[in-house]
């Protein structure tokens, strides 16, 4: 885990500015400032359209442009990718694929090399398609070991997802990001998995952080969100424009939701966090699993990269059971958790990767998402049900 992590309670620095801890920053983030008989986050703005006499000078016009919901949550949302940082900038999507589509169609033209990872979310086989009917060509190449350093050559942009998902190969960032720059590619990171508490990828050298805000970083399971921060100021007003064009912006009330579910991040992903990890190491006895994967366990093929890179490590195990059949029974015979896809909120959830296609996991591949339950109640529950679905 890296240093960032370790001091991260509030204190006051060598220059005497005061330090600020995750926790007090994702409590006050995008918050205004004070007025008396105002509540302290104000309530959605439901609007399509603003009084705008005479020019249309000022930040809000018309509803599909801004809102002043989002540029709240946006603020919130920048205090967390970016401490302290004035030159960058974020915005707000309907969802995490409208926040990747944006990125994606936005920086890339016809005649563009685009390189992806061949082991990300199971949307990007569709999104690599998209991209080649629109005369783009598409490398891929897996995360894990930086793969994707051999295919960089000629290409305008790089995608990278790490921790993917849902193998949770890392790769490294900052070297990924050095060479990309060098052969003049943009670097966008999907930071979904880890959220801005467990990575800060444009502090690693990345141009794009891009992120689903539906899983982690809202944590409920009832909002669908997305968003994009960027430091480069034209590339972001490309993002915007297609914001703009396409009309994938959030409704106000998910917007207000995800900003109030903000305030609790740190509190769910340290407990998400500590709670995986005792979950990885139970697992990790059982003769029936294979392929236990958790960075934050010291003998994980990613934990060497993951501990210099990353804050926090997440709150995803995933690991595979000998058959299709017995992951089934496995996921059947749990109480605590609920099939479901998606990941990171406070209710843990497991599902049988395989059953959706388009991810190359064995039949028997499980993603776990780890909530908030107490660790012994959920550690329980994970072993009596791999007992009663052996065979």
């Amino acid at each position: 885990m890296s240093d960032s992590a370790k001091n991260d309670g509030a204190g006051t620095g060598e220059d005497g500015r005061p330090h600020t801890g995750d926790g007090t920053r994702a409590v006050r983030a995008g918050l205004p400032e004070p007025v008396k008989h105002e509540p302290t986050l104000p309530g959605p703005v439901f609007a399509a359209h603003f009084h705008l006499p005479g020019e249309p000078t000022g930040p809000y016009t018309y509803g599909r442009d801004e809102n002043p919901t989002w540029t709240r949550l946006e603020s919130a949302v920048t205090e967390l990718e970016a401490p302290g940082r004035d030159d960058v900038e974020t915005l707000v999507f309907a969802s995490g694929m409208a926040a990747i589509s944006a990125v994606l169609f936005s920086q890339l033209r016809a005649g563009d090399v685009a390189v992806l990872p061949d082991d990300g979310y199971q949307v990007l086989p569709l999104v690599r398609a998209q991209l080649e009917a629109y005369g783009i060509e598409v490398r891929t190449a897996p995360t894990g070991a930086d793969a994707q350093l051999d295919v960089l050559a000629g290409a305008k942009l790089l995608w990278i997802e790490t921790p993917s998902n849902p193998g949770l190969d890392v790769c490294d960032v900052r070297r990924l990001a050095e060479a990309a720059h060098a052969h003049g590619a943009t670097v966008a990171v999907d930071n979904t998995l880890a959220t801005p508490l467990g990575q800060r990828p444009l502090e690693l050298g990345a141009d794009f952080s891009v992120a689903s805000g539906t899983k982690q970083l809202t944590g409920h399971g009832d909002v669908l969100l997305g968003y994009v921060t960027g430091r480069d100021a034209a590339a972001m007003t490309a993002v915007r424009r297609w914001r703009k064009i396409v009309g994938a912006i959030p409704g106000p009330m998910e917007a207000w939701l995800a900003h109030r579910s903000i305030a609790t991040l740190q509190l769910r992903v340290d407990r998400q966090n500590a709670t995986a990890l005792k979950v990885a190491e139970a697992l990790r006895t059982r003769p029936e699993i294979t392929g236990l994967r958790y960075p934050g366990l010291p003998d994980d093929p990613s934990h060497r990269i993951a501990s210099q890179q990353m804050l926090r490590y997440g709150c995803v195990v995933s690991f595979t059971l000998p058959s299709r059949a017995r992951a089934d029974r496995f996921l059947e015979a749990l109480r605590l958790v609920e099939g479901a896809t998606s990941f990171g909120g406070v209710r843990s959830t497991a599902e049988r990767r395989g059953r959706w296609g388009g991810d190359a996991v064995p039949e028997g591949f499980v993603r776990l998402s780890v909530g908030a339950e107490d660790p012994e109640d959920l550690v329980a529950d994970l072993l009596r049900a791999l007992e009663e679905s052996a065979d």
